[in-house]
C-alpha cells in the first residue's frame, strides 16, 4: 500500500491552527468517509483496504461506532461549516456495510454539520456488491449518487485486474440503481490494462453507453509498487502499459462518450450535463475544504493538510482513548497551494484564470497555445484550457506552467 508521508505531528486533540478555521467552507465543504473493507484484493490496488481474514474478521459495526467518535471529536474542532456540501463514502467496497450502518454514519454528519438541502450524498460500489432491494435501501438512506467500479466487460481483462464480478454485471448494477432512484449513477472504466485489445475496450465503452448512465470515469491503468500486478509485470508474466496504447484508448473514450452526448469535465470524467457532474470530486479539484474520516482517510481545511494512521485497529485505539486518529499534517505554504491550484484546477473544462500564473508561465501558456495544447476560445477569455492534444499531454503542460 501507498505511504503516508511524514509531515508534522497532529496534536492529540487533533486542534487547528487557528488561521485554517476563518473560512470553512468558504469554497465549499464536504465530507469523505473511508470504508476499508474490501472481499478480496485487486491485484492492481494499493488503497487502503483489507480483507476480513486479513483482520482477523471484519468488525463493521466496531468500525462505524468508531467513524462516530471520530466526528464527534471533529464537532470540538472544527465549528460548524456553512453547509454539507457533499458526502463521498468510498473504499474499499462500502457497500460491504449494510445500508442501515451507512445511513447511521450519514444521518450522524447531517445531526454533526447538517447537509446542505442539495447535497450530493456519493456511495462506490463493486457491482456484485449491490441488488435491487439494497439499492432501495441506500436511496432510502440519503443516499443520490452511486459510483460502480466496473473496469471492463471483456471477461480476461477482468481475470488479470483480479475483478470478481462477471462481465455483465456492472451495466445490470447500473439500470438496477436508477430503477431504484439514485439521481446520477457513475461506472468506472480502466484502460490500458495488459492483454486488453482496441474491441475489448470498445466493447466497454458500449456497454457503457447501453446501461445509460449519466457519468462516466475511464483512468489509464497505473502500476503501483508493491501490487501483485506490478510484480506479475516485474517477472514478465504481463507486458507493462503502453503510453501510446493509452492515449489510443482515451481518444476512443472521448469519441465514443462524446457520440453517446458525454461531454469531458475533467480529463478523467464524461457527464451528461453539468448536474450529473460528481460535485465532491469538483470541491477537490477547486480547493474546496473535506473533513476525511475512517482510517487512513486524508483531510483538508483552510490550507492545512492531515491524514489519519491506516489501520483500522490502530485507528479505532486511538479513538477509543479519545485521541485523535491523525497520524500527520502539513501547514501548507502559498507556493504549494498555488502548484496545487494549477495542477488540478488545469484538468477542468474550464481550465485555469492566466492571472493566476507568473510571468514565466503566461509565456509558457503562449507557447502551449501555439503548440495547440490550449484552446484558443479559452485563451482570448484570459484562460488556459487544454485542448484534446493538451488532455493527452497535461501533465507536460502543467509542468511547463509551473516552469519545472
Amino acid at each position: 500500500m501507498a505511504q503516508l508521508p511524514d509531515g508534522e505531528p497532529v496534536p492529540d486533540d487533533g486542534a487547528l491552527p487557528e488561521s485554517a478555521l476563518t473560512d470553512v467552507g468558504g469554497r465549499g465543504f464536504g465530507v469523505y468517509l473511508h470504508v476499508p473493507f474490501c472481499a478480496s484484493r485487486c491485484g492492481y490496488c494499493d488503497f487502503n483496504t483489507y480483507t476480513a481474514s486479513e483482520l482477523g474478521g471484519a468488525d463493521t459495526d466496531g468500525y462505524v461506532e468508531a467513524v462516530l467518535a471520530e466526528l464527534a471529536l471533529a464537532a470540538k474542532v472544527m465549528p460548524a461549516p456553512p453547509r454539507v456540501d457533499t458526502v463521498f463514502v468510498g473504499g474499499g467496497t462500502p457497500t460491504l456495510l449494510r445500508p442501515d450502518q451507512l445511513g447511521r454514519m450519514l444521518a450522524a454528519i447531517d445531526d454533526t454539520w447538517g447537509l446542505a438541502a442539495d447535497a450530493e450524498v456519493t456511495t462506490e460500489a463493486n457491482p456484485e456488491s449491490v441488488h435491487p432491494a439494497s439499492l432501495r435501501e441506500l436511496r432510502a438512506a440519503g443516499f443520490t449518487r452511486i459510483s460502480l467500479g466496473m473496469q471492463s466487460a471483456a471477461p480476461g481483462v477482468l481475470r488479470i485486474l483480479d475483478r470478481k464480478h462477471t462481465a455483465g454485471r456492472a451495466p445490470a448494477a447500473a439500470v438496477e440503481a436508477r430503477a431504484a432512484g439514485f439521481e446520477h449513477v457513475n461506472l468506472d472504466l480502466i484502460y490500458g490494462t495488459p492483454g486488453e485489445s482496441e474491441q475489448d475496450f470498445a466493447d466497454s465503452l458500449a456497454a457503457v453507453v447501453g446501461a445509460g448512465v449519466d457519468h462516466v470515469s475511464a483512468y489509464a491503468l497505473i502500476v503501483e509498487d508493491g501490487t501483485r500486478l506490478a510484480t506479475r509485470i516485474r517477472r514478465g508474466e504481463l507486458a507493462a502499459p503502453d503510453d501510446d496504447v493509452a492515449a489510443d484508448r482515451y481518444l476512443a473514450a472521448e469519441s465514443a462518450l462524446g457520440g453517446a452526448g458525454l461531454s469531458w469535465y475533467e480529463v478523467s470524467n464524461w457527464a451528461a450535463d453539468e448536474a450529473s457532474r460528481c460535485r465532491h470530486n469538483l470541491l477537490y479539484w477547486r480547493g474546496g475544504d473535506w473533513w476525511g474520516l475512517g482510517p487512513g482517510a486524508h483531510s483538508h481545511v483552510g490550507g492545512v493538510r492531515w491524514w489519519n494512521v491506516k489501520h483500522p485497529s490502530r485507528y479505532a485505539a486511538r479513538l477509543a482513548e479519545g485521541l485523535s486518529p491523525g497520524l500527520g499534517r502539513e501547514v501548507l505554504t502559498a507556493e504549494q497551494r498555488h502548484t496545487e491550484e494549477v495542477l488540478l484546477q488545469l484538468r477542468l473544462v474550464e481550465g485555469l484564470p492566466l492571472a493566476r500564473l507568473d510571468a514565466a508561465g503566461r509565456d509558457a501558456a503562449a507557447r502551449a497555445l501555439a503548440d495547440g495544447l490550449l484552446t484558443e476560445a479559452g485563451y482570448a477569455d484570459g484562460r488556459a484550457a487544454l485542448t484534446l492534444r493538451g488532455r493527452l499531454l497535461a501533465d507536460a503542460v502543467v509542468h511547463s506552467l509551473l516552469a519545472w
